[in-house]
């Protein structure tokens, strides 16, 4: 029986992750969950799987929760301090990372330190400190499986294989809601469109990520560090069925490819179950079905987010953590209608083009860059409008 702890149940790779637990209650249990405010669902989930430990970051609603949870019996953190102290409990052996944002690298680097193999669905904290945290897994012999369906695919196909021999890691990528649309219309691009993403039921900010393509530029610096593999060896293909979630070519000219339906679910499943595999009742991808498998290359133009991601991850240091803060901030701004749809790469331009690059940071430097980048996006903004 694996023991798992999920970070951002309340989410959609959360609450995907718990469909698989409770699809295979011999093996595995949900030992801990958390939230960021939404403890209706949250209390829901309590009731239905009885975890011994729960964490709410907000405030004010872990209060709400504590009031109609305290005859549960199920110690309750609170915070961001709380998020940390949970996840260095001796009865987790598995902690899934479903909270989006950099918020998450905190609870990432302590649960490393305590010896916890790490599902891995949050992009942003690798984004930010890709070989710190690399490192101490290396130092603890600890397993980062990575359940995004491209970076699992990845892993999937590197599992047997010498990463030296490898040409190129192509990354596929659906091309979001507009990627037949013209430069010219996508400044009058609402909320609303971006979040209709046509593959994925994804939270809003993924979603937005993946309108713009910095979601698969995020990935090429995920990829990067996971892989220890230079970003010129790290192709985009843009990929409209989504299915086949990405390749790795060798150098003797064999590519390897990871084909599924879009279901958040396979991949979850593996990353748990690993290194088994296990029977479920899922569809699979019916090959008579499928009339064609469409791929062209992306177009930086229209889609600028994909070569400033690429900047990031040549210059690494403290860039990548700039380029995230900046982001983080723009799609926040924009999914409050404050700042239009292609103004977001402006601002993280101008963020990265002031920004003075620490070749080998520490933590500390990495914190102060992301802070640093988020009050210059702030500052940029306000000379927009």
């Amino acid at each position: 029986m694996k023991r798992i702890a999920i970070l951002g149940s309340t989410g959609s790779i959360g609450q995907n992750s718990l469909e698989v637990i409770k699809s295979f209650p011999d093996k595995f249990c949900a030992v801990g969950l958390s939230t960021n405010s939404n403890i209706d669902i949250l209390y829901q989930q309590i009731k239905e799987l009885h975890p011994a430990f729960v964490c709410v970051r907000d405030k004010d609603a872990a209060v709400k929760l504590e009031s109609k949870s305290k005859s549960k019996g199920i110690k309750l953190f609170v915070g961001e301090a709380g998020l940390v102290e949970m996840v260095q409990d001796k009865r987790i052996d598995k902690v899934v990372l479903a909270i989006s944002g950099s918020a998450a690298l905190p609870a990432l680097l302590k649960a490393i330190e305590n010896g916890k193999d790490i599902v891995l669905a949050n992009k942003e904290a690798l984004v930010m400190a890709g070989p710190i945290i690399m490192k101490k897994a290396g130092r603890k012999k600890i397993k980062i499986i990575p359940v995004d369906s491209e970076l699992s695919a990845i892993w999937q196909c590197l599992k047997n294989e010498e990463k030296d021999k490898i040409r190129n890691i192509y990354l596929t990528a659906s091309g979001g809601p507009f990627r037949k649309i013209g430069k010219k219309y996508l400044k009058n691009i609402s909320v609303h469109d971006a979040l209709k993403h046509p593959r994925w039921k994804m939270g809003p900010k993924i979603s937005v990520d993946s309108a713009n393509l910095m979601n698969k530029g995020l990935e090429v610096l995920e990829t990067m560090y996971l892989f220890d593999i230079e970003p010129e060896r790290i192709k985009i293909l843009i990929h409209p069925q989504s299915i086949i979630h990405s390749m790795v070519e060798f150098e003797d000219g064999v590519i390897l490819a990871q084909l599924s339906i879009t279901d958040m679910r396979i991949p979850i499943q593996y990353a748990f179950t690993y290194p088994q595999r296990l029977a479920n009742k899922l569809a699979s991808v019916d090959f008579c079905e499928l009339s064609r498998l469409d791929f062209q290359e992306p177009d930086f133009r229209r889609f600028p987010c994909l070569g400033l991601a690429y900047r990031a991850a040549n210059e690494q240091g403290t860039t990548p953590a700039v380029l995230n803060a900046a982001n983080e901030v723009s799609v926040d701004e924009f999914l409050k209608n404050r700042l239009g749809f292609v103004s977001m790469p402006k601002v993280i331009e101008k963020v990265l083009d002031k920004h003075r690059n620490i070749i080998e940071p520490g933590l500390d430097d990495i914190l102060e860059a992301d802070n640093w980048a988020r009050r210059e996006a702030y500052k940029f903004m306000h000379k927009l409008r």
